[in-house]
């Protein structure tokens, strides 16, 4: 569950006083009834819109999009910048009411700039607000939280999703077409043009960028994306990080090039999450952690080169899983971030390693730790052995002593399976 709470990563990863403003993947519990969030943006004239999701996260029928041409919907209602949803009179069927934010399209370059701020009012519960960070891509549509039910309760999050393609962006990604031309700010909408068609998933993501930076990956990317495809996330989108452990019992596997294929492979699976071609990579060694990246279009040989640049070390892995999460927060990305950490031994840091997993599930971000090396790795394996692990944010996965050996799709599979069942949840 996470909680609304601010946590300062400079501070010894210590939960800092509650307050009322939510960050993005936060959440807070609601009491049932009527609840209005009202959106502004300084400086700019928007929209805004919900969608009334099914537990398969699409809308029931044409009706469930409510926006200023059609205002009311079971029990969620649209008035000039505002959504009140009476959480008592939203059918049982309903999952999710997604809250978005769109670009008048008569103003000049319809996109956004300025950050979209958000407050939540309901009675018998606190004030809420949250400002999505800042828009520097294009983005037209802005998905600024989600009510969703939780058991017989209902939660609010913070979402903070920007889509630069517009309206078609935003429907694609909740499983509905629309079958006429979307306006743009040189065909402004017209009233009740825009028809939606429940069933229509978003497609994957064109590895054209692969094929023509980095043919050889092409396969290993393909493989990911059925992978994913499977998994029901092909839509879904992450920023991929890969923390590398550097242990001195580790240069056998570097210099045999293991652990290059095995960051060849990630770079695969991240293509299919996160179209800049780009994985933030972080050694782990007996100094401060070491921050790169690797690109398709400078993959080859690229662990290698980086690798010997760090002496060998006992890893202290701590510092490198608070480093990818600065990153990731200062990166102001949307998306939650899908932390990859390959582990070869046991860690010394057991109990700031535990203490920093609790205090960065609100953040939005997974974690994966890969056990791939020829240490003991039980201190991994049992992190959610116990019936009471709280850390719903957290897998391991026991890849052996070469992971290149296993088959593409098996690998994948094992990857992403935790990944996708948590991307999936509510909370």
């Amino acid at each position: 569950m996470r909680e609304v709470y601010r946590f300062s990563f400079s501070d010894q990863w210590g939960a800092e006083a509650q307050t009322m403003s939510l960050r993005k993947g936060e959440n807070a519990s609601l009491v049932m009834g009527p609840v209005t969030l009202s959106v502004s943006v300084t400086g700019s004239a928007v929209d805004v819109s919900a969608l009334l999701l099914g537990a398969d996260g699409k809308v029931r029928d044409d009706d469930d999009l409510v926006f200023y041409n059609h205002p009311v919907q079971d029990g969620v209602t649209i008035a000039g910048t505002s959504v009140t949803a009476d959480l008592a009179r939203v059918p049982v069927a309903v999952e999710r009411v997604v809250v978005a934010v769109s670009a008048d399209p008569l103003q000049p370059r319809a996109v956004f700039t300025r950050a979209p701020h958000l407050s939540v009012v309901q009675e018998g519960s606190p004030a809420l607000s949250f400002t999505a960070p800042n828009f520097t891509s294009g983005e037209t549509v802005v998905v600024v939280a989600e009510l969703y039910r939780r058991g017989n309760a209902w939660k609010v999050r913070a979402v903070g999703q920007g889509y630069a393609t517009g309206l078609a962006g935003l429907a694609t990604d909740y499983g509905v077409d629309v079958e006429v031309d979307l306006p743009t700010a040189s065909a402004p909408p017209v009233p009740g043009q825009a028809r939606l068609t429940p069933g229509a998933a978003r497609p994957t993501v064109d590895l054209e960028k692969v094929q023509r930076q980095a043919p050889a990956l092409l396969a290993p990317a393909r493989q990911a994306g059925q992978v994913l495809t499977d998994r029901g996330i092909a839509s879904r989108r992450a920023a991929v990080y890969l923390i590398l452990d550097h242990d001195w019992h580790m240069e056998e596997l570097y210099e045999s090039f293991a652990v290059q294929a095995f960051a060849e492979r990630v770079l695969a699976l991240s293509a299919n999450l996160d179209d800049d071609g780009t994985v933030p990579v972080i050694f782990s060694s007996k100094d401060e952690p070491f921050l790169e990246e690797i690109r398709l279009d400078n993959y080859r040989g690229r662990i290698r080169q980086l690798h010997t640049q760090i002496d060998w070390g006992w890893g202290n892995v701590a510092a490198a899983m608070r480093l990818a999460v600065g990153h990731y927060q200062d990166s102001g990305a949307a998306d939650p971030a899908f932390i990859v950490t390959q582990v070869g031994d046991e860690p010394w840091d057991k109990a700031e390693i535990r203490t920093l997993l609790q205090n960065s599930a609100s953040l939005g971000v997974f974690w994966l730790f890969v056990g791939f090396g020829r240490g003991k790795l039980a201190f991994y394996k049992n992190l959610n052995a116990s019936a009471s692990a709280t850390f719903t944010n957290v897998a391991f996965y026991d890849a052996g002593k070469n992971p290149g050996a296993l088959p593409g799709e098996r690998f994948y599979t094992s990857l992403v399976d935790a990944f996708a069942a948590w991307i999936r949840s509510p909370a």
